[in-house]
């Protein structure tokens, strides 16, 4: 019973311990995630064995095998480093994905996305295909993302290029965008009820009008009648904007989601 009575009189457990003990936890969480479904799982169970090998022959007092699994520890290594170089890859960049690392980013991400979308309202305008842009932006639009088609795919032009070129399964609807990526496409929005609009505004129109009555969500409409570009911002209709003006307005509307972001986040970090 010494071994108990060793245990019963450990010191208390501190915060820190605690605090340790949970970043572990995390860090064996998120690896376990990125092995899932590759064939680094046979590798960990290998190890998992060769690690149990080892303190087994420390308490049987198998020298040779202990010695063997001493000295083949340092090459181990090496062959892992090389075997799985892609799977390391994929690793370090899922970990500079974190938010963490993504708080330094998301001015430039911002940017390159307002780029992304502007290019692409324009050359849509351009043939003039039909297109329907949301940004979300405070509010959330998970209710509309639900009902279309997921992709979870970052903001680029052939991606919205393809999603909007007539005939494909995902030309009607509209496409979310939160943050720098492409939520779902093919998302059907509530029309706008209001009596007031001109009977020459379409579908997509009303579409963008009557979600951003409902939140503050920004809708980016191409018309393929006209080939004209339309920003849609708290239910107003703002038309024939040009790409230039088009950059200049997404910029001061993501710019103000951001700053206030910031801002909720500034008395949390105070009472902390």
């Amino acid at each position: 019973m010494s071994w108990l009575t060793e245990l019963l009189q450990r010191p208390s457990i501190a915060w820190w311990d605690v605090l340790d003990i949970a970043i572990v936890s995390v860090l064996v969480y998120e690896l376990l995630l990125l092995i899932r479904g590759t064939r680094a799982v046979q590798m960990a169970l290998s190890g998992g064995f060769l690690i149990g090998l080892f303190f087994v022959s420390q308490w049987l007092q198998l020298e040779t095998v202990n010695w063997v699994i001493r000295n083949l520890a340092g090459y181990v290594v090496f062959a892992i480093i090389v075997l799985f170089q892609a799977d390391i890859r994929r690793a370090l960049a899922h970990f500079g994905r974190a938010p963490f690392f993504r708080y330094f980013e998301r001015a430039q991400s911002a940017d390159e996305t307002i780029e992304e979308i502007v290019v692409t309202a324009s050359n849509l305008a351009a043939r003039r295909t039909g297109a329907i842009i949301v940004i979300e932006r405070q509010i959330g639009l998970r209710n509309y993302i639900e009902g279309g088609i997921p992709l979870d795919a970052m903001v680029t032009y052939d991606l919205m290029a393809s999603i909007f070129q007539p005939g494909s399964p995902l030309h009607d609807g509209a496409a979310i965008v939160q943050r720098d990526r492409v939520a779902a496409a093919a998302c059907f929005l509530p029309l706008s009820v209001n009596p007031r609009l001109g009977r020459e505004l379409g579908t997509r129109h009303r579409a963008a009008l009557g979600l951003t009555e409902e939140n503050d969500a920004v809708a980016i409409v191409v018309s393929e009648e006209t080939g004209s570009i339309s920003l849609v911002r708290d239910g107003h209709l703002q038309r024939g904007i040009s790409p230039e003006a088009l950059r200049t307005e997404l910029r001061s509307l993501l710019g103000r989601r951001r700053r206030a972001q910031v801002s909720r986040a500034e008395p949390r970090s105070s009472l902390a």
